[in-house]
């Protein structure tokens, strides 16, 4: 009932999960209800095989038991470099310490279990908003 009341609501939206597990999903969408959390990234072969959100495009955030938590909106997007990754730009990721260093150990560990990575692969930068919180 309430996944045809948000395809009703946000037609086009994605129903997803942060991370490659229940555990990640249920953190890092604390730190989004928090709002420390107001961007992420994905390999762009990921974007490529999953579908392209578009600046203004809504997502369904699922918690770690496949629940719908928010709808977050996609407001900027850029295409870039692993290595060129900003401290500015994993700080709005909000994860750990909020730092650079953390980012690239804790990301570089995802996309090795995601099955390849590279200093110079190429990932898409987005950052969101939420527009609303699912009780």
């Amino acid at each position: 009932m309430m996944r045809t009341f948000l395809t009703e609501r946000y037609p086009d939206a994605r129903l997803w999960a942060f991370g490659d597990s229940a555990e990640m999903a249920d953190e890092l969408l604390a730190l989004v209800l928090r709002g420390e959390k107001t961007a992420s990234c994905c390999s762009y072969n990921a974007y490529r095989r999953d579908g392209a959100p578009v600046i203004g495009g809504y997502h369904v955030v699922l918690d770690g038991r496949d629940n719908p938590a928010c709808a977050i909106r996609t407001v900027a997007q850029r295409l870039v470099r692993y290595c060129d990754v900003t401290a500015e730009m994993a700080a709005l990721e909000g994860e750990g310490d909020k730092s650079l260093a953390y980012w690239r150990e804790s990301h570089q560990d995802f996309f090795t279990r995601e099955g390849g990575f590279s200093p110079e692969m190429l990932l898409v930068f987005e950052q969101f908003e939420v527009i609303e919180v699912l009780a």
